[in-house]
């Protein structure tokens, strides 16, 4: 597989019609996919955002005519129905045909519990409604008239009338082994994030999704493995430190914020962190040479797709000089 190179769109830091400008200079930049998170509330209150990821992507296809975009990542089990994720990247799909991936994950209870009041889950029935809701998903593209008895979900005679034209692919994101089995047997990739322990990635994340490739009824030459990759890269090395401290939150541990479902209370525990452990979580680096090699393990691990989130307001600064001093480098050394 060839190296692909993405870009994360802020959608939680910037306004839409701003983060639409950004991803399209990402497309004039070099990068070969956009993705984009569908939150429903951002991590931080202060001047967040947190468009419809749905809405978004349709303005993004017609700005665009190359780049591959996709959500990374959606939760089609508590504020959608699986039926209108379905009718939705049906319409994405048969509008740019080709350049759309479904990236799905289990959810958090920040993005899901505002919205419909619900009790938050454990992850026991999150993932069993993941699992419930691509099934549902697959057959809503691939039959008519679909009566689905589901334990979560069910449809009476159900046709998507405007389908997908070609292959959509379905990644599934997770931290952990059991979603990272299910898609390597299930999906047609796989989403996680950077700057977390190593051997979460070496000895939990990649076994299990080779043991679920294993375990696939059919050989998936082209399953992708994609990562976000948390990059603070400026030629001002200071300046790339200080752009971290608006994703602080990332650096928090899961137990911190599992039960948190307000951006103002997030964005005060993330606001309490020293700038070392805001930074936790990125590559921050001034030198293109040393930022690869930060970079060359994850793709020594098989990740062959980056998808690079810069943290600083200043995207278009970042666009350029990743655009000019890094993305050309990645491609030479890589692939």
């Amino acid at each position: 597989m060839t190296l692909e190179l993405g870009y994360k769109a802020s959608a939680e830091q910037f306004a839409p019609r701003q983060l639409l400008d950004f991803s399209v200079e990402a497309e004039h930049a070099g990068f070969d996919t956009v993705f984009v998170s569908d939150h429903f509330q951002p991590w931080r209150h202060t001047d967040g955002h947190a468009p419809s990821a749905l809405a978004w992507l349709g303005a993004l296809g017609a700005s665009t005519r190359r780049i591959v975009m996709g959500t990374s990542v959606l939760t089609p089990t508590f504020r959608y129905h699986p039926s209108v994720v379905a009718q939705v990247f049906g319409t994405l799909g048969s509008l740019f045909p080709g350049r759309l991936i479904l990236g799905v994950g289990t959810g958090e209870g920040l993005n899901e519990v505002p919205s419909t009041g619900m009790a938050w889950p454990e992850m026991k029935e999150r993932f069993a409604r993941l699992r419930e809701a691509i099934s549902l998903i697959r057959k809503l593209w691939a039959e008519d008239h679909l009566t689905f008895e589901g334990e979560y979900y069910k449809t009476q005679g159900a046709t998507i009338y405007d389908k997908p034209t070609g292959k959509l692919p379905i990644y599934v994101a997770g931290a952990g082994p059991q979603v990272a089995k299910y898609a390597g047997r299930m999906a047609d990739g796989f989403i996680c994030t950077s700057g977390k322990k190593w051997d979460l990635y070496t000895e939990t994340l990649l076994p299990n999704v080779a043991e679920g490739l294993g375990l696939a009824s059919k050989p998936k030459p082209d399953f992708d493995r994609m990562i976000e990759m948390k990059v603070s890269f400026d030629t001002d090395k200071q300046r790339a430190l200080e752009d971290t401290r608006i994703w602080a939150a990332l650096a928090l541990t899961p137990e911190e914020k599992v039960t948190v479902h307000s951006p103002r209370e997030m964005e005060q525990l993330a606001d309490a962190l020293p700038i070392e452990r805001a930074a936790s979580r990125w590559i921050v680096s001034s030198d293109p040479d040393e930022h690869i090699e930060k970079i060359k393990p994850y793709i020594d691990m098989g990740f062959r797709h980056l998808v690079f989130h810069a943290p600083g307001n200043d995207q278009a600064r970042f666009m350029k000089t990743y655009g000019e001093l890094v993305l050309p480098k990645l491609r030479q050394r890589f692939g």
